[in-house]
C-alpha cells in the first residue's frame, strides 16, 4: 500500500474540504502543519478527538501549526458533524470548527497517504481510515508520523509536546530525552565534538558519568 515515509516531500494534493477546493502546498504556506485522519464522521471517538482539536486549536495557533483533519465522507456531511463536534463542548456550541476537513468518500487520498486500516471495515467491508498524524515541516517534509487503529484515540498533549521537540530540534543542535517538556534539559546531539558544544550552548554543558565511562549523556538548557 502506497505511504509516505519520514523525509518525504507531502504530495501537493488538490481536496475538496469544508473550507471550498484547497492545494495543499499552498494551504500551509510557509508554516507547519498537521493533518489527522479520522475513521469516519457520526462516530463516538472521532467525536471526542475532534472536539479536542478544536477546543485547543489555539496551541497549535501559536505554534505557526495549521491544522487539518480527513475522514472517508462528504463535504456536507463534514458540515452538519462538525455542529455535533463543537456542540461537545458546551461553551464551543455554535460557534465554527477552527479548521478544515477533506472529503475523502473515494478513499483515494487515504490510499495514497497509507492511512487506510485493514482491520477496520465498514458495513459494506471497505477498510476505514486509520488514526494517522502528519506533522509536515515548512519545507513540506513529513517531520512527524504516528499511527494509531480506529479503536484507539489520540493523545493531542503528546502531539503538542512532539510538536515543541520537532520545532526546537530544527533549530537547534540537539535531541529531547524521554518524557521532554519545554523548558526541561535537552541532550547535545552525538555529532558535536565537545569543544563544539562549549561554544554552542553558552548554558554550559553537563555530562551523567554511566559505568562504560563513556562521555555520551550530555545535557544543556537549550
Amino acid at each position: 500500500m502506497p505511504g509516505i515515509l519520514l523525509g518525504d516531500v507531502l504530495p501537493n494534493f488538490e481536496a475538496n474540504t469544508t473550507v471550498g477546493k484547497i492545494k495543499f502546498h499552498d494551504f500551509l504556506g510557509t508554516s507547519w502543519g498537521i493533518l489527522f485522519s479520522h475513521p469516519r464522521d457520526f462516530t463516538p471517538v472521532c467525536t471526542t478527538e475532534m472536539a479536542c482539536a478544536a477546543k485547543i486549536s489555539d496551541q497549535f495557533k501559536k505554534r505557526d501549526v495549521k491544522m487539518i483533519a480527513l475522514s472517508i465522507d462528504s463535504v456536507e456531511d463534514h458540515r452538519t458533524w462538525s455542529e455535533d463536534v463543537m456542540a461537545f463542548h458546551a461553551n464551543k456550541a455554535g460557534t465554527p470548527l477552527p479548521f478544515p476537513i477533506i472529503a475523502d468518500d473515494k478513499r483515494e487520498l487515504s490510499v495514497l497517504l497509507g492511512m487506510l486500516d485493514p482491520d477496520e471495515l465498514d458495513k459494506d467491508g471497505l477498510p476505514l481510515t486509520a488514526r494517522c498524524v502528519f506533522v509536515i515541516g515548512p519545507d513540506k517534509k513529513l517531520k512527524l508520523s504516528i499511527l494509531y487503529p480506529a479503536t484507539t484515540g489520540r493523545n493531542f498533549d503528546e502531539i503538542l509536546r512532539a510538536i515543541d521537540s520537532l520545532q526546537l530540534t530544527a533549530q537547534k543542535k540537539v535531541a529531547t530525552p524521554v518524557d521532554w517538556k519545554p523548558g526541561d534539559k535537552v541532550m547535545v546531539i552525538p555529532s558535536l565534538s565537545d569543544a563544539e558544544a562549549a561554544s554552542l550552548f553558552p548554558n554550559g554543558v553537563t555530562t551523567k558519568e554511566v559505568p562504560s565511562g563513556k562521555k555520551y549523556l550530555r545535557y544543556t538548557q537549550p
